[in-house]
């Protein structure tokens, strides 16, 4: 089976096993409500995606059906709607703590691909056995996906429908 390979992936391999468990606190002011005016249990969850993916897990593991994700296109834009460039101050941060000084050379694809794998596994952990994932990518990218699957590298153990 193919395997995609990129800079820094050893270091981030298996990174969603170090980030820490945090419970979610729920602020009730803060909930969905739905047409009645009760609390329907949805949530809406401020912070670090990667840091909510892991606080979810102790209650939703291997429960979800259905997860959509628009993770970011990788363009470089900076001047979109939210910051599209894997160059971020935060990312950039986070690949210095977890890959180390050699992350300064890495290409725009490598440091996606080190941000995106850890909140992968997550979400893979996340998804029941009959779950799909779906992910919005733009037409640049998606031959990357499909060809050189991280998606594929996740699932290996997994029969998809896709």
């Amino acid at each position: 089976m193919p395997t995609l390979e990129w800079m820094g992936k050893s270091k981030v391999v298996a990174y969603h096993r170090q980030v820490p468990y945090r419970v979610l606190e729920r602020i009730p002011e803060k909930s969905v409500l739905d047409s009645h005016g009760s609390d329907c249990g949805n949530m809406i969850i401020h912070g670090d995606n990667l840091e909510a993916l892991k606080a979810l897990l102790p209650e939703y593991e291997g429960k979800v059906d259905c997860i959509y994700i628009d993770p970011p296109y990788n363009t470089g834009n900076e001047g979109w709607v939210y910051n599209d460039n894997v160059n971020d101050p935060r990312i950039r941060k986070w690949l210095g703590e977890v890959v180390g000084k050699e992350g300064e050379d890495f290409s725009r694809h490598d440091k996606w691909l080190c941000m995106m794998y850890p909140r992968l596994q997550l979400l893979k952990k996340l998804l029941s056995q009959s779950g799909a994932i779906f992910i919005s990518i733009d037409d640049n990218e998606y031959a990357y996906l499909k060809l050189r699957s991280v998606y594929k590298e996740l699932h290996a153990d997994r029969e998809t429908g896709c």
